[in-house]
């Protein structure tokens, strides 16, 4: 399926959110399985919209975190030792 500029761009907001796929979906008024199918095809703007989208809110929170741990959080601490672990396993 082809998407507007405009539709990607909402779908980069929506990933940011974590909006749920079946509700933006609803809101692009457009079935669900179809922009599923579509993310999943890495290759494809839809895909990358989304990713870049969950992406940057994804560096939000583990700037967050790091600060956090940086002032001596036990919780923060631990993720972002479990942050470095996932980092390391994705090299």
């Amino acid at each position: 399926m082809t998407y507007s500029a405009n539709e990607l761009e909402q779908i980069e907001k929506f990933a940011s959110i974590f909006l749920p796929i079946s509700d933006m979906a609803i809101i692009l008024g457009i079935p669900a399985e179809q922009l599923r199918e579509d993310i999943k095809n890495r290759s494809c703007d839809v895909a990358k919209a989304y990713l870049r989208g969950k992406a940057s809110s994804k560096v939000k929170l583990h700037t967050q975190e790091m600060m956090l741990a940086q002032v001596g959080s036990p919780l923060a601490l631990e993720n972002a030792a479990k942050n470095l672990l996932d980092m390391e396993d994705d090299e």
